[in-house]
Order: structure tokens, then C-alpha cells, then sequence
């Protein structure tokens, strides 16, 4: 278990940096589109037509592929070498390309129905211009779906930090679109289209030369279909729905932001960007880390180290996200502020997005460990729970979304998210214990609870620092960096205080991930 912990801690730290680069270039990106086209039409439009190709990257890249991918790719090469692991992994490619030629072929000729569906308020040149955007920008599920496929075989061989640096690429390439294609053309949203399409390519390219490195040949012969393939089917599909649940729920809020006044969609998505901030950093970064220790644990069938495995993850997720958490409530207004409110994106639109913050930032701790423990459902090659408890949640979603928009708006369909993943994961726990036994609860609720007071503790120190800078709506950005760095320093110091004082373990374990980073 020592050699797993220090496996997954270092993936961990390794993926948790290269995320942080990213997600810091993806602020800057979402700076840069807020400065240029605020919350209104264009934006609103751009960002519900990104929605759709982002969304099949979960549902059939990230979401699916790569969980269904890693468990058989991890026991072909337990069982029957890596010759034969690469075999079935080539035919993975040949078929995938396919599939994804027919599905990129068929996004863009209904585009127009597909955005009926999704956004549903739409109209006029609202319409067209979310259609237009959604047919330029469809061929990136192609790339985005290779990519996820190269990012699960080079997990399993102990590479992480190519696949995690790929959303970087990404973000350069919609940044200096914006900056310099978009001013060019009659219609600026398009620039950013083609900087989402530049950006798969050149995610996809990156990950070549490791590919490579690790003895890897995607030209050398193998047969379309691989017996191999038709396991990851049948545990690709339930899975769909069951990784991709969060991103789901997401899709609902926006087809029910469209029905709100204009703006709504725009306020849901940049207050969602802050929360996958510390859920991409650490959360998701974790889920991929541990998903290989997992799988050849289980495969071997040695359920003590997962189950281990399982304790350490979900307690280090509750450690970190919870004062997450509490300083994105704590600190939402000015967060915003600085990042967002400046050119086309006013006061009242910083107002909005903070309201929305509070109700996804409610949930982070839900969304963070559902992806734990349905990467231990993964691992044991189990996908119809996971699925089963996502039909749930989604439905929980839409009836909680259309009783909570009419008195909260947008912030209503931001808190309905955050409840329906809380019974996403209280469903999972309970069918996980039910096929596991015992998962070591004493000592994750132990855990859990020192993170609890450190989080009141840390709570409190931030409350009181808001108080003091209760004039942060009216003051310059330079004074607003201070005021956000200082609150974070706070935060930070104060938690670890308490968690330091509290014997906190999973204080040391952080520590360690920094290191190895």
C-alpha cells in the first residue's frame, strides 16, 4: 500500500501542477473573453456552442473512455503482456476514428436541432450564431476524444504530465485568437470557434512524442476490432451517464438559463470556471491518479489495498475541498471582481456571477468525491451503478432546477446542481459499502471532522478579514489582487494552523504532493 500511496501521490502532485498552469491560462482565457464580449448575446452564444463538443469530451473522452479504457488496458498488460496491450490499444485508435468521423459528420448537420434542444430560449440571431459557432466548433470532439484515449494509455504507463498539459495548449490557442483573429472578422465570436479547433489539434500533437518515447506506434499494424475492445464497450456505455454526470447536470442549467433573462447562461459558466479551479487541481487530478492503482489492485484482487486506496483518496479530497470551499464563499465577490469585471463585464454582472459561485461552491466537496468513488466503481469494472445513481441525480437535478429558478434564477439551477450531486454521492456510498464491506469509515469520518473545524476555523479568520474590506465592490483591481491575496494567504494559514495543531495527517500528505509536483 506504502508503494501505491507514494504511486498516487506523485501522479497526483504531478497532475495537480500541470492542471494549475492550465487552469491559471484558463482564467486568463476567460479574462480576456469577458473583457471582450461580457455577459450577453455573443458570450451566451459561445459559450452554449462550446457546451456541446465539451460535453461529448466528457461523455465519450474523459467521462468514459478513459475509465472504461484504463481497467482493461491495466489487465491486458497484468495478463497477457504489452505487446498485446498495445494491440488492443491500436485497434482502440482505428475504431475510435471512426466513430468519431460519424459522430463529428452528424453534430454538424443537426446543430440547428441540437441547439433547439439545449438552449431552447434562444432566438433569432442568438440562434444563428450559437448554431453557426456549434458547426465550427464540432470537429473538436474528434481531437479532444483521441486525446483522452492517448491520455489513458499514457497513464497506465506511468506518464502523467503530457495529458494533464493539454488543456494549456488549448487555452494559448483560444487567447490569441481572441486577441488577433477575432478583431479581424465581421463577426468576433468565430475567432474563438477557430482557436477551440486550433487548440484540439495541437492538444493532440502534444501527446504524440510521448507516445512514442514510451515505445508506443500508432501506424504499426493491428486489427480494427481487438477482443479487448468489446469489454471497454460494455463498460463504456452505462458509463457515459455515470462519469459524466456533473457535466450533465451542468447542460440542464444551461437549457434552463436560456429561459432566464439574458446573461444567465454567461453568469453560470464563469462562476462554474472558479469551481473546477480547485476541482481540476485537485479533485480530478486525484480521480486520474488513483484510477490505475485501483485497477491493478482490483485486478489482482487484492481488495484490502484498494479499499486502503479508496480511504486515502476520499480523505485527502474532503481535506483539501472543504476549505476550498469555505474561501470561494468567503471570497467570491472579490474573486470575481478581479478577474472578470472590467470592459463589457460590469458590476451588476460580477453581482450575478457571485451569486451563482455560492450555490456551486455549496456542492464542491459533492462534486470532488463522486469522481473518487466512481473511479473505484471503474476500477472494479462496474458501471450500471454508477449509472443508476446518475438517473437519479439528473432527474433530481431538473425537478430541483425548475422548483428553485423562479424564486433564486440562476443561482437556483447552481444550487440544484450542488444537492443533486450530494445525493449522487450519498447513493454511490452507500452502494460501494454494500459491495466492499467495511471501508474504513472510522477513521474517514475522524478525518473528515478535523477538516470540518479547520474549515470553521479558517471560515471565521476570513469572515472577519471581509469585514475589514467590506469597501472591495469600489476599489481599483490593483487594490483588489492585494485584498484577494491577502484573504488567500489568510485562509491558507489559518487552515493549516488548525490542521497543524489538529494532527491533521493528511496535512503531510499535502506537503508531499507539493514536493513531487
Amino acid at each position: 500500500m506504502n508503494n501505491e500511496k507514494k504511486q498516487i501521490t506523485r501522479a497526483a502532485g504531478v497532475i495537480g501542477i500541470s492542471t494549475l498552469i492550465s487552469r491559471i491560462l484558463g482564467f486568463i482565457r476567460d479574462m480576456v473573453i469577458a473583457w471582450f464580449f461580457g455577459a450577453g448575446l455573443l458570450s451566451d452564444a459561445f459559450f452554449v456552442a462550446f457546451r456541446l463538443p465539451n460535453l461529448f469530451r466528457r461523455l465519450f473522452g474523459e467521462g468514459s473512455l478513459t475509465v472504461a479504457f484504463v481497467p482493461v488496458f491495466s489487465e491486458y498488460i497484468s495478463k497477457y503482456g504489452k505487446e498485446e496491450a498495445f494491440q488492443m490499444a491500436r485497434s482502440a485508435v482505428r475504431m475510435l476514428s471512426a466513430i468519431l468521423v460519424i459522430i463529428t459528420i452528424f453534430g454538424i448537420i443537426a446543430a440547428p436541432g441540437i441547439v433547439r434542444i439545449i438552449a431552447p430560449g434562444f432566438f433569432g440571431t442568438k440562434y444563428a450564431i450559437t448554431v453557426l459557432l456549434t458547426r465550427i466548433m464540432f470537429p473538436y470532439v474528434f481531437f479532444i476524444c483521441l486525446v483522452a484515449l492517448c491520455m489513458g494509455i499514457l497513464n497506465v504507463l506511468g506518464h502523467f504530465a503530457a495529458p494533464a498539459l493539454a488543456p494549456v495548449v488549448l487555452n494559448l490557442s483560444i487567447i490569441v485568437s481572441a486577441l488577433y483573429i477575432s478583431p479581424a472578422l465581421s463577426e468576433p465570436s468565430i475567432g474563438l470557434a477557430i482557436g477551440v479547433i486550433i487548440g484540439g489539434i495541437l492538444q493532440l500533437l502534444l501527446q504524440l512524442p510521448f507516445l512514442i518515447q514510451k515505445k508506443f506506434f500508432f501506424w504499426q499494424k493491428a486489427a480494427f476490432f481487438h477482443p479487448g475492445l468489446k469489454k471497454i464497450g460494455i463498460l463504456m456505455l452505462p458509463s457515459v451517464f455515470g462519469a459524466a454526470v456533473y457535466q450533465i447536470n451542468i447542460l440542464v442549467g444551461t437549457l434552463l438559463a436560456s429561459l432566464l433573462a439574458e446573461g444567465s447562461v454567461s453568469y453560470l459558466y464563469y462562476a462554474d470556471r472558479l469551481v473546477q479551479f480547485p476541482l481540476g487541481i485537485f479533485a480530478i487530478s486525484m480521480s486520474v491518479a488513483v484510477l490505475p492503482s485501483l485497477s491493478r489492485q482490483a485486478a489482482s484482487m487484492d481488495m484490502q489495498g484498494l479499499t486502503e486506496t479508496f480511504s486515502y483518496a476520499i480523505r485527502l479530497i474532503f481535506f483539501i475541498t472543504l476549505p476550498a470551499t469555505t474561501g470561494l464563499i468567503m471570497l467570491r465577490y472579490p474573486i470575481i471582481s478581479l478577474l472578470f469585471e472590467r470592459g463589457a463585464f460590469d458590476t451588476a454582472s460580477a453581482k450575478n456571477t457571485a451569486d451563482a459561485l455560492l450555490y456551486f461552491s455549496v456542492g464542491l466537496w459533492a462534486f470532488s468525491a463522486v469522481r473518487i468513488v466512481v473511479s473505484t466503481f471503474y476500477a472494479l469494472q462496474d458501471t450500471k451503478t454508477p449509472v443508476k445513481t446518475a438517473v437519479i441525480s439528473i432527474l433530481a437535478n431538473i425537478i430541483l432546477g425548475l422548483c428553485l429558478m423562479d424564486p433564486l434564477a440562476h443561482g437556483g439551477l447552481a444550487l440544484a446542481t450542488s444537492l443533486s450531486s450530494m445525493l449522487n454521492f450519498i447513493l454511490l456510498i452507500m452502494a460501494l459499502r454494500k459491495k466492499l464491506g467495511a471501508l474504513g469509515w472510522k477513521k474517514i469520518i475522524e478525518s473528515i471532522a478535523k477538516s470540518v473545524i479547520c474549515s470553521f476555523f479558517m471560515g471565521f479568520g476570513l469572515w472577519a478579514f471581509v469585514c475589514f474590506h467590506h469597501d472591495a465592490e469600489t476599489t481599483s483591481h490593483l487594490r483588489l489582487l492585494w485584498t484577494v491575496t491577502e484573504g488567500i494567504i489568510i485562509g491558507i494559514s489559518a487552515y493549516g494552523l488548525a490542521a497543524y495543531i489538529l494532527k491533521c495527517r493528511e496535512l503531510k500528505d499535502i506537503i508531499k504532493i507539493l514536493k513531487k509536483g
